[in-house]
């Protein structure tokens, strides 16, 4: 496959004129700017690398609008948490593969083609392992190949209902593990999917609340991919933790385990200035979701002094409430803008220039560490993943280098995206995935059962 992109976003900054050769393993060959358009070649105006979501709860999408009213006057995400249970009580492994494939195909469509899902629903209901105990996350994985997009699972161990040690609530029964059933369904999984080209399998931890560090080293020092794990995200969670540890969380976290660049701290919402520069030291990425963190009302993320201690980030749609990289990016931006009183508030001290382009290029980056992949971008050797933007779909003609990334994301009322490639293989074109009409069509019926509709 040839393509002939008019202008495209490369590792070393924007090109005219760019020939892109696809192999038949689904990377890249070549990536040359100003070249001259073959015969074979088909043309695109606007090319840019597709983004990565580093932390999703599929299931979730199946309550997406549904947690918008005030069940007492103190709502917040404790009482968000409550009615997420109910629905995870209910759902099946088909469900399951059929909410999950159709979040995968609106990732596509937005613009995302990896996606890490911190995967923790893996029993029945009422807690019994099923027969074979990776298949939920089997169904995940299925999901992904359906629909064609990366996804490094993260299959996530929850062990305990607080601090304090206390065992789950009914309503986590499903959640339940210990290090050595997180340890059979990742084995399970990695031999099920082989060498899978989009499929890859990392580690999660729950939460400083659910996961005794104690119990966990054999597992850690037995993985080789990316380790995530929830932290800091509610005020409540950080004062249990100095009550439990005489430290906060980040704080403990770092002093007792080896955090380094496999490490995705999500959220990280509530920290001190001394946490902020030792995370930013540690190498690990940030794992930020703007629209949930705004949905749930957790707070903002310290980004102002953490990228100026040269701190990495990415996002993800982590509760999928609304799916969209360039949402993501804009309420992130305009959550520092609102606090800090100030204009373009991301951008790194003295750092002048686009902040859509900055922000876009980072995300990458850090969303690519955090899923595990070696490469990313429009470079020969990596998979060939790209989005073709539609001109259309942005405010003004005519536009050039970051101002495409500006419009996009500051301007444009919906994911302007035409095309997406992934693996090699086109998944979305004009807008639609390929198999947008059975896939609906599925999750249709699901949510008609789940809801009693």
């Amino acid at each position: 496959m040839e393509l002939f992109a008019e202008q495209a976003l490369l590792p070393d900054g924007w090109h005219r004129n760019v020939r892109i050769n696809v192999s038949s393993d689904g990377c890249f060959e070549s990536i040359i700017p100003d070249a001259r358009m073959s015969a074979s070649s088909e043309r695109k105006a606007i090319v840019v690398p597709s983004q990565l979501s580093l932390h999703s709860h599929a299931f979730q999408r199946g309550m997406a609008g549904l947690a918008e009213s005030r069940q007492n006057p103190a709502d917040t995400f404790w009482t968000w948490r409550r009615l997420m249970y109910q629905l995870a009580h209910r759902i099946s492994p088909e469900q399951m593969q059929d909410i999950a494939s159709y979040l995968y195909m609106e990732m596509l469509t937005a613009g995302y083609t990896q996606v890490a899902e911190f995967h923790y629903l893996h029993h029945a209901p009422g807690g019994a392992t099923y027969g074979q105990v990776a298949e939920m996350s089997l169904r995940v994985g299925e999901a992904a190949q359906s629909v064609g997009i990366g996804l490094t699972l993260l299959p996530t161990l929850y062990e305990r209902g607080g601090f304090d040690g206390r065992p789950l609530q009914e309503a986590q029964e499903r959640f339940a593990t210990t290090p050595e059933l997180i340890g059979r369904i990742i084995s399970e999984t990695r031999s099920a999917w082989g060498e899978m080209p989009l499929l890859s399998v990392g580690l999660g931890l729950h939460s400083l609340r659910a996961v005794d560090l104690r119990t966990t080293s054999d597992l850690l020092s037995a993985q080789t991919g990316s380790v995530h794990i929830h932290v800091a995200e509610q005020q409540k969670e950080v004062e249990e933790c100095v009550a439990s540890v005489g430290a906060r969380p980040v704080e403990y976290l770092l002093a007792q385990t080896d955090v380094d660049e496999r490490w995705c701290l999500v959220h990280a919402t509530h920290l001190s200035a001394s946490e902020v520069a030792a995370m930013a030291r540690s190498g690990a990425v940030a794992g930020l979701c703007p629209i949930t963190e705004a949905n749930l009302g957790d707070g903002l993320f310290p980004l102002v002094p953490y990228v100026n201690d040269g701190g990495r980030f990415g996002i993800g749609s982590d509760s999928n409430v609304l799916i969209s990289p360039w949402e993501e990016l804009r309420t992130l931006e305009y959550g520092q803008r609102l606090f800090t009183q100030t204009r373009c508030a991301a951008l790194p001290v003295a750092t002048l220039g686009s902040t859509g382009g900055w922000l876009y290029r980072q995300v990458l980056d850090g969303g690519r560490q955090a899923c595990g992949l070696e490469s990313w971008g429009l470079l020969a050797g990596a998979r060939a993943d790209l989005c073709v933007l539609d001109e259309d779909l942005l405010p003004l003609p005519y536009l050039q280098d970051d101002a495409v990334l500006d419009a996009a994301i500051f301007g444009s009322r919906q994911p302007p995206v035409k095309d997406v490639l992934c693996g090699g293989q086109w998944r979305v074109r004009d807008g639609r995935h390929v198999n947008h009409d059975a896939v609906t069509a599925a999750f249709r019926r699901t949510v008609r059962t789940l809801l009693d509709l």
